[in-house]
């Protein structure tokens, strides 16, 4: 997969109030998607490109499936399932709580940011979080710190 040289930046007023889904991993590898349901207060390193954001996006919806739905909670995280089926950890923002996701679902193996193309693995090196993929509750700062809850 090409990813163009040049990098377009998003800026906090265009994801204000709409779906905005970004990356990050842990020190572990491990991959995750974040649905920020509008929620600007996201980590300033996601919004470097919107071409790399659009690439690792790509490249996760376009992996095959390897194993069953995993959400925990089930219910209405059942239809957020399809990252997680493909290996990536799936959070969602808690409405009415800046930068606060909630695990929706959890891949049994997730992938690594090994398996991703170069340009990939360092953007999303630029958003690797403290604390491991699969913490229950994640309060993620815009500067890239995070913190349990």
């Amino acid at each position: 997969m090409s990813v163009p040289g040049e990098h377009t930046v998003i800026t906090r007023e265009e994801i204000t109030g709409v779906e905005f889904d970004w990356f990050a991993t842990d020190e572990r590898g491990h991959v995750a998607q974040f649905l920020a349901a509008g929620d600007p207060h996201v980590p300033e390193a996601a919004l470097a490109s919107e071409e790399l954001l659009e690439a690792v996006h790509v490249w996760i919806d376009t992996r095959p499936e390897r194993e069953e739905p995993n959400a925990p909670a089930g219910g209405f995280d059942d239809h957020l399932t399809p990252p997680q089926r493909r290996g990536a950890y799936v959070y969602d923002h808690v409405p009415g709580e800046p930068g606060v996701y909630r695990l929706v679902a959890a891949p049994r193996t997730p992938i690594g940011l090994s398996e991703m193309p170069g340009p990939m693995q360092a953007y999303l090196r630029t958003l690797t979080l403290s604390l491991p993929l699969g913490t229950p509750r994640l309060r993620v700062h815009e500067d890239g710190g995070v913190e349990e809850g």
